[in-house]
């Protein structure tokens, strides 16, 4: 069920169409995604590089590389850690890829998933010690490795933090924060407290772009070979959902355009063990396709291996891993589709169902996919959801959660409770001992505020517009605005009192509906479904009966009626062209 929004903020669209020459529908969709100013519509309309941030504003950041760049003239020996997730991965990737451009002596660790948990520890730190490493560089971790990073300093290690997580922060009774950073010689994380940097939504590897970015311009390396590094940062952008505005969109932009011509033997043979063509690669080919493959590495494996795979130069070698993580996401899979049946037959079956905080634990589930049933559990039950299991003796999982509710402070009210958290406002991960699994499930669902209507899911429509107004320069307007994701949602159009001449169930599962569409004006348009396609059937049986269901899918006349939302794109198939109206939701 989702609850239809209309945005219909008062504008004079038509002046602003012809100022912007777009169509009136288009800037609709600008404003309701509040880009209103002269400079904010220019510089989502031209993503381009010269709009990307000073990194110097950015705390810390040009200490940081000073003290890097003094680490490569003494000859000092240094080691990224990073996360084993698409966004660490490509992180640790592309800092290793500048740091050896600029000359330094450095290698990597990364955790592993199971036997570490998330981030730096102090085995890890006692290893590079062991090794003689001199500074240790964290990406997309280190902002909550108290104790990690306290065993780095008292060994004479210089730790370098970057990072993109919440500062952690205790709640006070007064409802203020007071926050809390490690003992580091340097912290580059936008979202601390006195950093001036304007874009706060970077991911991991976005912070590691504007160090590489920095230290390029200091070491008076070509610009273009910094900028390069887009490509890669696209991909963890993407792939660790954070809003596609601002710098985000100048890289995914600007990013998936350096993929198209990338020379990267991993990332090429990755698309062609996923019979993807690199020239029609988009975002979702980042988010779907690629990530997917780098991310089951780490769950199943090591993510060295991904690490390995992009930085192949022999072609031989690509190929190889590119199919072994191909076959490790395949797994993958598999273990999340038993998890998840398994899962949802406990809530169904138990008290679970009526609690609006779903607080799982089930020991069979595969620690590396807790997180991803997670979010596909708070998907069908729109409701924020943790699910845990076991780990050596410890219950330990993942949390995904709902707009209105953030995770990560509703973890904090309960940090007594928790072995070790963090995250942010939508993921985070924990660790719990088993015996306070019950009494961190009560707590939750007894500080849970938010009201019925609240955690009912929104369809945001931007505008009520006519299927017969819809032509091919709109849909073309509209392709410019991608790429879509969070904080840069696809357009969502409605109309009304659409009829249904005939339906016809497609794919090798069964899970297209091809629908010629009737509009009120009784023209004919091309409409998909991607949908449930067994509850249309039902609801369509609900609301008309069943034999006008039996009409629809022999092309007779029929009285269904029904409004739809739907986004216009133009297909094409055996060479040609057609407009056709994908319909996300109908009523």
């Amino acid at each position: 069920m989702y609850r239809w929004t209309l945005k219909n903020k008062k504008v004079d669209y038509k002046n602003m169409s012809s100022q912007l020459r777009l169509s009136q529908e288009v800037c609709r969709i600008l404003v309701n995604r509040d880009i209103t100013s002269r400079q904010n519509i220019m510089e989502y309309l031209h993503p381009t590089f010269e709009h990307l941030h000073d990194p110097r504003s950015m705390l810390d950041m040009e200490k940081a590389v000073n003290r890097i760049i003094q680490g490569i003239k003494t000859s000092e020996s240094f080691r990224i850690i990073s996360d084993y997730d698409v966004d660490g991965v490509i992180s640790c990737f592309t800092l290793l890829k500048a740091l050896k451009r600029c000359g330094a002596k450095v290698d990597y660790a990364i955790p592993h998933r199971v036997n570490d948990g998330y981030g730096i520890n102090k085995r890890m730190v006692k290893e590079a010690k062991e090794d003689n490493v001199d500074v240790i560089i964290t990406c997309d971790n280190g902002i909550s490795a108290f104790d990690a990073v306290e065993f780095a300093h008292s060994l004479g290690i210089t730790m370098i933090i970057t990072d993109h997580h919440q500062v952690t922060y205790e709640l006070l009774e007064d409802g203020t924060k007071r926050f809390r950073k490690p003992n580091a010689y340097a912290i580059v994380n936008p979202h601390q407290e006195n950093c001036a940097y304007p874009f706060k939504q970077l991911c991991g590897a976005g912070v590691v772009f504007k160090l590489i970015q920095l230290l390029y311009h200091s070491l008076h390396l070509p610009k273009n070979e910094a900028l390069d590094f887009i490509q890669y940062t696209a991909i963890a952008t993407v792939c660790d959902i954070v809003d596609l505005v601002g710098e985000n969109r100048i890289i995914v932009k600007n990013g998936l355009e350096l993929l198209k011509a990338t020379e990267n033997q991993g990332i090429k043979e990755l698309l062609k063990v996923n019979n993807q063509d690199i020239d029609k690669i988009t975002a979702y080919t980042l988010g779907f396709i690629i990530g997917p493959c780098i991310n089951a590495a780490g769950r199943l494996d090591s993510s060295n291996k991904a690490v390995e795979l992009l930085s192949s130069e022999e072609h031989e070698s690509a190929i190889l891993i590119a199919n072994e993580l191909y076959q490790f996401n395949a797994e993958r899979k598999e273990l999340t589709e038993t998890g998840l049946e398994q899962i949802i037959q406990k809530i169904e079956k138990t008290e679970l169902k009526e609690q609006k905080v779903k607080v799982i634990y089930h020991e069979d589930i595969h620690e590396s996919v807790a997180g991803i049933i997670a979010g596909r559990v708070k998907d069908r039950y729109h409701l924020p959801t943790i699910i845990l299991t076991d780990s050596g003796g410890m219950a330990k999982g993942s949390a995904r959660s709902i707009e209105p509710y953030n995770i990560y402070e509703n973890l904090s009210i309960c940090r007594e409770l928790l072995e070790k958290f963090g995250g942010h406002s939508m993921a985070a991960g924990l660790s719990v001992q088993k015996s306070n699994i019950a009494l961190l499930r009560h707590k939750l669902n007894e500080e849970f505020s938010l009201s019925e209507e609240e955690i009912i899911p929104k369809l945001i429509i931007d505008a009520f517009m006519s299927i017969d107004r819809v032509n091919k320069r709109l849909i073309q307007e509209l392709d410019f605005l991608e790429p879509f994701g969070k904080g840069n949602r696809k357009p969502c159009f409605g109309d009304k009192n659409i009829g249904l001449m005939r339906g016809r169930i497609l794919g090798s599962k069964g899970n297209v509906l091809s629908l010629k569409l009737i509009s009120s004006t009784l023209h004919i348009h091309d409409g998909i479904f991607f949908g449930d396609i067994e509850k249309f059937n039902e609801y369509i049986i609900e609301q008309f009966g069943k034999e006008e269901l039996h009409k629809l899918y022999n092309g007779m006349q029929n009285n269904i009626q029904l409004d739809i939302a739907y986004y216009p794109k133009l297909n094409y198939y055996n060479g040609n062209e057609k407009i056709q109206m994908n319909i996300l939701h109908m009523k």
